[in-house]
């Protein structure tokens, strides 16, 4: 079949088990009526049917990246639509998957299709991963949740702030027999599940000294209330920072932007929007509680918010800050200019800490703190850390990180 010299809109309505294909020209004519494939044939019909002249969209679904890998070879353009946006098929009255999918083809000729982002493969898997491990995390805290209130039920009172373990669960003794029964079961997951985390922990470790992670990474390690799984997973929301031309736009991306009302000369503020990475907002709101405790500029800053609004309120304000400033040391890549050259070293080598040898690629802790100062250029006439007087940390000097350096990529 030959391509047509003008380019077809070819919509792609995505199912569990099927999909709804149609396509128009400019004018919005229909070119290929509605029909419906089975997923297991998508990849022979769009070998088939598509030409590589054709504009495809999808609806941003479970199977869309999947879809658009497949696609994005055959044809001209693969964009993925943001699927609440698209409000007319989800206003319109009559909706079956034949109208649909002809109004996002025509949306698609009309160039009225609200875009989503398609992250590259590293962000994916990051993402997932990330995902994953929050996931973990939940079900960790439903079954600890459940072992307290077990406790608190019959007045045994679980030592407050204690993990559960032989010793601090001595109390499911007095319990009957049954009830014994099933805290043995929860303490079991609860034992398989902290393994579970731990694995997937080390991992995100391990990828943090990788690239193209850790050339980002670097640059939010050094920044208050920011560890590694904060680091990692504002990472994988973001994906690209330079997608994002000014702060403002990071911040509406997390919701963390301010909403308003506005009708003829009314005019009100609103909370926050909590459109976008929803993560991503929930990262910045622990990072900034974080810098709040062990930050005494941003615990200023926060007494000094909380004297007009609640905390919760001022956390957010903080959380909002601390994104712009991450936009700016991402965007310029250069190092946080509230803290000193020694503090920046002193939270690479919390990194460091939280990385095994092997993982550091062989790397000790002081060489490990020397190769990112010197990424940075920073840190040039540093050789010790003393924030602690009493627990003086040294650093690899300059000349044995290079030599190292050296000696890997001869091996």
């Amino acid at each position: 079949m030959n391509a047509s010299s003008q380019p077809r809109y070819v919509a792609l309505d995505l199912h569990k088990h099927y999909a709804v294909a149609a396509a128009v020209n400019r004018d919005g004519e229909v070119l290929l009526p509605p029909r419906r494939i089975d997923n297991d044939r998508l990849p022979n019909w769009a070998q088939k049917h598509l030409f590589p002249t054709d504009v495809v969209v999808i609806e941003a679904t479970t199977n869309a990246y999947h879809v658009y890998d497949m696609l994005s070879p055959l044809v001209a353009e693969v964009k993925v639509a943001h699927a609440r946006k698209v409000r007319q098929i989800a206003e319109s009255r009559r909706k079956t998957d034949k109208s649909d999918v002809l109004i996002l083809a025509r949306l698609l000729a009309a160039n009225l299709i609200p875009e989503v982002w398609v992250p590259p493969h590293h962000v994916r898997e990051l993402r997932q991963l990330m995902t994953q491990r929050r996931r973990l995390v939940g079900m960790h805290t439903k079954v600890a949740n459940r072992l307290h209130s077990v406790s608190h039920s019959h007045h045994l009172g679980h030592p407050k702030g204690k993990r559960f373990t032989p010793e601090t669960t001595s109390w499911k003794d007095a319990l009957t027999d049954m009830e014994r029964f099933q805290v043995e079961l929860d303490l079991e997951t609860l034992h398989y599940l902290e393994q579970q985390i731990a694995h997937i922990t080390d991992k995100i470790a391990e990828l943090s000294h990788q690239e193209p992670w850790a050339s980002q990474a670097m640059y939010l390690m050094q920044l208050p209330g920011f560890g590694l799984i904060t680091t990692m997973t504002t990472l994988a929301a973001i994906g690209d920072i330079h997608r994002f031309p000014s702060p403002k736009h990071l911040i509406s991306y997390a919701g963390l932007a301010p909403g308003v009302e506005q009708s003829g000369t009314k005019h009100r503020a609103k909370p926050i929007t909590k459109e976008g990475r929803k993560e991503l907002r929930h990262a910045l709101v622990e990072a900034a509680w974080s810098a709040v405790r062990s930050d005494p500029f941003w615990k200023q800053v926060f007494q000094r918010l909380t004297r007009r609004k609640h905390p919760n309120d001022a956390i957010v304000v903080i959380a909002r800050k601390l994104l712009v400033i991450l936009w700016h040391v991402l965007t310029k890549q250069q190092p946080y200019r509230q803290y000193s050259e020694e503090r920046i070293a002193y939270k690479f080598l919390s990194w460091a800490w939280r990385l095994s040898k092997s993982q550091r690629g062989g790397m000790t802790r002081p060489q490990f703190v020397r190769y990112y100062l010197m990424r940075m250029g920073i840190g040039q006439e540093l050789k010790r850390i003393e924030l602690n007087p009493k627990y003086p940390r040294n650093i690899a000097p300059p000349e044995e990180v290079e030599r190292w350096l050296r000696r890997e990529s001869t091996a």
